[in-house]
């Protein structure tokens, strides 16, 4: 990219922006990528030749594929930019068409040399409705210049138009100039296809990668199942999803939502509905459906399937038969199990990493936009940033958690927060108008819970021992017992990772684990059923981490001496042994402190199965790190016991 002159300070503030890509520009680069390297490199000289002309600043590499981003202290120096740029542009005569975008906004800096925040995306959604050569004005920015638009220019009103990230409306104008071409298509608005997209009131934080991700699947793929955990925003990744993509589907996108459905031989007439044909007493409804689709192209996004999942899935099959050029996106727990699906799992936002900016993280800035919600002078202070990090990781980056969460900041501080976690169902409740699942955590967790069959709950409840990863074998080593054998495991254990209450891991050995808010609900049923002392037996004898100290409840592996007392910061018992919770009280969870021994990371590891494995005693709080080197913390190392099948208890396992 241009601009090697050294930048000027980012303005902020008021800020006005200025953003630029090359319409059709991946079919070019296909054509003749020589031809096109050349032409890209010389738009970016004229470019930043024309910011530069007006007092414009570019942020260091800020922008995707062909784009540019430019910062103006004044909305009068931007459209100047913009038409200078343009009337160059045509002028060499380089082939391309670049399609601008202005808006004004409050400036968020993530850090010296980059934007982040509502105005710069309100910008960038602005830049995606327009056409190649066109430059489009918003409301904000037309309003600071209304009295003093720049000589030769003037702006001329489009309308009111819906864009896609599906919030308000948006007044947009066109930046005219005789030397400009003044007549183009319809903006690419959302209004400009047939839908019925709900209007957002909240913004759409994050998920770039997954946009582009299911954008390609939605390509070539005719129907897409999005799965995921309870609250992990299914929801709204395919209602972005799908206003991102409307334009692929000329004949209309449709949204049909079932989260309220009760009945579901109603799934038909609620498409129906939802496509706004009417009755007809003397026709079946799917008929209907099938005769008024035909062969339009159509995109139908059926959420939250996974209550009405056979009814669902019946329309779905005789839909996409029939009508040629039907797709459909659904969301649910649970795949719908027909011919042609492709299951996408939703992934959590992600977390903070270490020695990462913690505005790097799409849960943080999800938190911090929801605290501004309900806090307007809420900002995130060098004294909030570790607590907003442990929130945004011990909610394992569940959107709907951290929503409720961030709502709490109306009369609790982020440390405050943090620290109530320990009781989570407790604290993530808000008092919004919503289906009932949706109002609290614990509620979508039950729903989900619901969802399960007896033997599924069963084993779910008692994956609730192991406080980190596990595997097969380790499942299977510890959950047996009544109502379940080794042979009902193999076939449950995918059945939950269907059914996303526990998450798979990609690798040569496949890992698995229960996300901490699910895995705290399913110890308080172990702990419900009395299952979690005999859970936790068979859990040591997998470890090899058989004998108990006869002072109480500690636990401590073969060839481990007791200390007299703990050091600081330290349970007392086993130095090798944490306190991290692998369990809860029987009402309610028990305090959570924490442990000197780190969990081990997920995926394969050196060591016996890489697993951390909590274990405790009733009223106390163990964890065992059962992984990797024997020699952890100050613990000599003991004898290295096999750990005994779950086939035959009595010999240990061959080596």
């Amino acid at each position: 990219m241009g601009g090697a002159q050294e930048r000027a300070p980012l303005p902020t503030g008021a800020v006005t922006f200025l953003l630029t890509d090359i319409e059709g520009s991946t079919r070019s680069w296909e054509a003749d990528r020589e031809q096109m390297a050349t032409a890209v490199a010389r738009h970016y000289e004229l470019l930043d030749e024309a910011i530069a002309r007006h007092r414009g600043v570019r942020p260091e590499e800020q922008g995707e594929g062909d784009s540019m981003v430019a910062a103006f202290a004044r909305p009068s120096d931007a459209l100047g930019a913009a038409l200078d740029a343009q009337l160059t542009l045509a002028t060499e005569e380089t082939g391309l068409s670049v399609r601008m975008a202005v808006h004004t906004g409050e400036a968020q800096l993530r850090d010296a040399s980059n934007y982040f925040g509502p105005a710069i995306i309100r910008a960038a959604r602005l830049r995606a409705v327009a056409h190649g050569g066109q430059i489009l004005v918003s409301h904000a920015t037309a309003d600071l210049v209304a009295d003093a638009v720049p000589a030769g220019m003037s702006l001329h009103d489009l309308g009111i138009h819906r864009l896609r990230d599906l919030s308000r409306p948006e007044r947009i104008y066109q930046l005219c100039h005789p030397e400009l071409a003044r007549d183009f298509p319809r903006l690419r608005a959302v209004d400009a296809i047939p839908n019925n997209l709900p209007t957002q009131l909240t913004s759409f934080v994050g998920r770039a990668a997954e946009l582009v991700e299911l954008g390609r699947l939605l390509d070539r793929e005719r129907l897409v199942t999005l799965t995921g955990v309870g609250g992990g925003g299914k929801t709204r990744l395919a209602l972005q999803a799908a206003a991102e993509r409307s334009d692929a589907y000329p004949d209309g996108t449709w949204w049909v939502g079932l989260g309220s459905l009760t009945d579901p031989s109603l799934v038909p007439l609620t498409t129906s509905s939802a496509l706004g044909l009417r009755e007809d007493p003397h026709r079946m409804v799917t008929e209907r459906l099938v005769e008024y689709l035909g062969e339009q192209r159509v995109l139908l996004v059926m959420d939250n399937c996974e209550h009405v999942l056979d009814a669902t899935a019946e329309l779905i099959d005789i839909l996409l038969r029939a009508c040629v050029s039907l797709s459909v996106l659904t969301t649910s727990r649970a795949p719908l199990g027909i011919d042609g699906e492709t299951t996408w799992r939703v992934p959590p936002l992600s977390t903070p990493a270490d020695g990462e900016s913690l505005i790097g993280s799409d849960a943080v800035r999800l938190f911090v936009d929801r605290a501004c919600k309900v806090r307007p002078n809420f900002a995130l202070s060098h004294d909030d940033r570790a607590a907003v990090a442990e929130i945004c990781t011990r909610l394992d980056g569940i959107p709907l958690a951290l929503e409720l969460a961030a709502a709490r900041t109306r009369v609790l501080s982020p440390p405050q927060i943090a620290a109530a976690l320990d009781q989570r169902f407790r604290l993530l409740t808000s008092g919004r108008r919503a289906i009932a699942r949706q109002q609290t955590m614990l509620a979508s967790v039950e729903w989900s819970y619901a969802l399960l069959t007896d033997e599924e709950r069963v084993l779910f409840r008692r994956l609730a021992v192991f406080a980190g990863g596990f595997d097969l074998d380790a499942a299977e080593s510890v959950c047996v017992g009544e109502g379940l054998n080794v042979f009902h495991i193999l076939d449950l254990l995918p059945a939950l990772v269907d059914k996303s209450v526990v998450a798979a891991s990609d690798g040569p050995r496949a890992r698995y684990r229960l996300l901490e808010t699910l895995r705290e609900f399913g110890a308080e049923r172990l702990a419900e059923a009395d299952e979690t002392d005999a859970c936790r037996e068979r859990l040591l004898a997998y470890c090899g981490l058989g004998r108990r100290t006869r002072g109480g409840d500690h636990l401590c592996p073969p060839g481990c001496p007791r200390p007299d007392r703990p050091r600081a910061g330290q349970s007392a018992g086993c130095p090798r042994v944490g306190d991290r919770l692998g369990g809860s009280s029987r009402r309610g969870l028990a305090p959570r402190r924490r442990s000197h021994l780190p969990l081990a990371a997920e995926g394969p590891v050196s060591g016996r199965d890489g697993v951390v494995r909590a274990c405790a005693r009733r009223g106390s709080q163990i964890a065992v790190a059962a992984a990797g080197p024997r020699t952890v913390g100050p613990c000599p190392p003991g004898p290295v016991l096999e750990r005994p099948s779950v086939r035959d208890h009595r010999r240990p396992r061959d080596p």
